[in-house]
């Protein structure tokens, strides 16, 4: 507990009331310019504490079966995924998967309680107070019980400014990332062209000619792999994910460079170090001495195959055809990819540090 800070149940401080929904929903659907905004937890924009539009209206004639919110209202989900907060940008109608809470009084600062009620100890918080420690849907009456911390509206907004700057070096390392990766597709475009248009005039051959073979197995015997190893695993997603192999009698070795794809997903990557796979529907790409993993990555990326996991699609991959410009100059183009991936991965450590010093700050004010 910090020093000259009260303590009290979230009910205690505010008033908290569940939204509603006209049913049929379909029969309050509308496009006309009087509609009422109808706010749904797909109009959440991932990462960011405000609503600002909606994807549908609904018809004045609804309202009485609904529960109208202000801009500048706050607003908790309590389904899906529950308890996440939002300050709302706009005026509209929200159904019985939000609560609303109102700070009649003035005791927060809307984005200290946003912060707050986005920290790891609310969600444990959320999960002690239902039954069984789970938790799939809020109410309110479990909203009303959690316990918060009220330092003075100074201190909140203290907090409040150190937080937010925080959050704005994540974003702008976020969007340094993104402004790399389009550095590099436009390097791609500027150096070979458009593939599917070809107006350089590369040769074009079957992309099957340029592999050494497609793998799309796991070789791993069980999900019980050691914690602790010597060979990264690589997931579905197309992520590594914690754990490493270190019996290698056991697996099959991707050796690399290669091109993989995850399944159920267009996710595509380059990787250049050894690794064997955790999961059924990660397709392996080996490319031949004739043309060069990072080349054939952003050329797949330009192309925009379909999800590779399904085999229908993957017929289309057997039947392509890629431009193929001199060795040379794909070597050029990687090895200006790989400077701008060394520039990423400064900005990634960066980032990582950031959303660590983010974590350790919440903790310390919310724990």
């Amino acid at each position: 507990m910090k020093h000259n800070w009260t303590y009290k149940k979230l009910g205690e401080v505010v008033t908290i009331e569940r939204g509603g929904s006209p049913r049929p929903i379909q029969n309050y659907i509308t496009t006309a310019e009087n509609g009422l905004n109808w706010i749904k937890i797909g109009d959440a924009v991932e990462g960011s504490k405000y609503i600002t539009s909606t994807k549908e209206k609904i018809k004045p004639e609804g309202l009485k079966k609904t529960r109208f919110v202000h801009k500048g209202d706050f607003i908790l989900s309590n389904s899906m995924s529950f308890g996440r907060p939002y300050i709302l940008g706009i005026d509209g109608c929200i159904h019985d998967g939000w609560l609303v809470l109102h700070d009649e009084n003035q005791v927060f600062d809307k984005s200290y309680l946003y912060y707050y009620l986005s920290s790891p100890t609310i969600y444990e918080e959320f999960k002690r107070l239902a039954v069984g420690g789970v938790v799939n849907n809020l109410n309110s009456d479990i909203v009303r019980k959690v316990r918060v911390a009220i330092p003075s509206l100074d201190e909140q907004q203290a907090i409040v400014r150190e937080l937010d700057g925080i959050n704005r070096l994540i974003d702008l390392q976020e969007e340094q990332l993104r402004e790399y990766d389009r550095l590099a597709q436009s390097l791609f475009y500027s150096t070979f062209g458009d593939p599917i248009f070809n107006e350089k005039g590369w040769m074009i051959v079957p992309f099957e000619d340029n592999l050494e073979h497609v793998k799309y197995t796991t070789k791993i015997p069980s999900a019980n792999y050691l914690p602790a190893g010597e060979f990264p695993i690589i997931s579905q997603d197309v992520e590594l994910i914690s754990g490493y192999w270190n019996r290698a009698e056991d697996v099959f070795i991707i050796p690399r460079p290669v091109v993989i794809f995850g399944d159920h997903t267009r996710v595509l990557k380059y990787i250049d170090f050894d690794f064997v796979l955790g999961a059924d529907g990660v397709r392996i790409l080996l490319p031949k001495p004739t043309i060069d993993a990072r080349y054939l990555l952003y050329c797949l990326r330009a192309i925009e195959i379909p999800n590779l996991g399904y085999s229908r699609h993957y017929k289309l991959l057997k039947e392509l055809s890629i431009p193929l410009p001199p060795l040379a100059l794909q070597q050029t183009f990687a090895a200006q990819i790989e400077a701008i991936e060394q520039q990423k991965a400064l900005v990634r450590r960066s980032l990582d540090e950031a959303r660590s010093l983010l974590a350790a700050r919440m903790q310390y004010y919310f724990e």
